[in-house]
């Protein structure tokens, strides 16, 4: 509940609502797996159980999948500087707080100079470790993990969790001036629109593009108590959003009839 709590006071989220957010292009796709991931890879390594261990590992080795498709360190570097430009152009606009931009600033350049300095081979010594490529083989195989399989594995499970947790740490800080970078560039898109109060009528929302309109997240918030999701199809051009009605994990959604109120930042 904590990490919950975090996420959304960081991303201005209002207690009481859902935020459900649609990425509108494949580089914030990756870059919200890998902002899921990471989060998701630093919870595990904190607990010192062998099964908070395993599933730290495996949060790892996707996100170790993911960085192989394409230069996402690349990506990265040109976000930072899409940001940076933005920020420099609200020097110029009246009634910045200039103290707060300018320290702003500093953060998206110290991101940006760590994650050059990472260099572009900064995960080479991750995907030539032996250890970490036999439980990614093995992994692939249902219970393909257990201690049978990859006694080596087993045995480092049984080590102390306080030795696990460093060598957990270990791994992930050689991910960090990217995931870094990254929790940045997505708090930044998400604080370049306030959400707006809007109504699906009989639970439908259709919204059109226009040819100017360069977007990179949608965001749907939604009341906490509504009972209600939001199933999102977005295009090129438009985006859909359609409600459904929780019916438990036993029965099927059913499509929303009623009006619904909710909140949507395009950004």
């Amino acid at each position: 509940m904590a990490e919950a709590s975090r996420y959304q006071a960081e991303a201005g989220i209002d207690s009481r609502l859902i935020a459900f957010e649609q990425p509108l292009n494949e580089r914030m796709r990756t870059f919200l797996r890998l902002e899921f991931l990471h989060g998701q890879a630093q919870l595990h390594a904190r607990h010192e159980s062998a099964y908070g261990a395993r599933a730290a590992i495996q949060s790892l080795l996707e996100m170790l999948a993911i960085t192989g498709r394409g230069d996402i360190r690349a990506d990265a570097l040109k976000e930072l500087d899409r940001h940076t430009l933005r920020l420099n152009h609200y020097q110029r606009s009246p009634g910045v707080d200039a103290e707060r931009l300018t320290e702003l600033m500093r953060e998206v350049d110290d991101l940006r100079q760590a994650l050059t300095a990472a260099g572009k081979q900064f995960l080479a010594s991750l995907r030539e470790s032996e250890f970490l490529n036999a439980i990614r083989h093995r992994s692939a195989i249902p219970g393909g993990t257990c201690m049978f399989d990859l006694p080596d594995y087993g045995y480092w499970l049984q080590l102390p969790g306080e030795e696990r947790s460093r060598q957990l740490n270990a791994w992930l800080k050689q991910l960090k001036p990217l995931c870094d970078a990254i929790g940045q560039i997505l708090w930044l898109t998400r604080e370049t629109s306030t959400p707006a109060r809007q109504i699906a009528l009989g639970g439908l929302y259709n919204h059109s593009l226009g040819k100017e309109d360069h977007f990179d997240l949608l965001r749907v918030l939604v009341a906490r108590d509504s009972g209600l999701y939001p199933e999102i199809s977005a295009g090129q051009h438009r985006f859909t959003v359609r409600f459904a009605q929780w019916q438990g994990t036993d029965n099927r959604a059913r499509q929303a009839v009623d009006d619904v109120t909710f909140f949507l930042a395009l950004c």
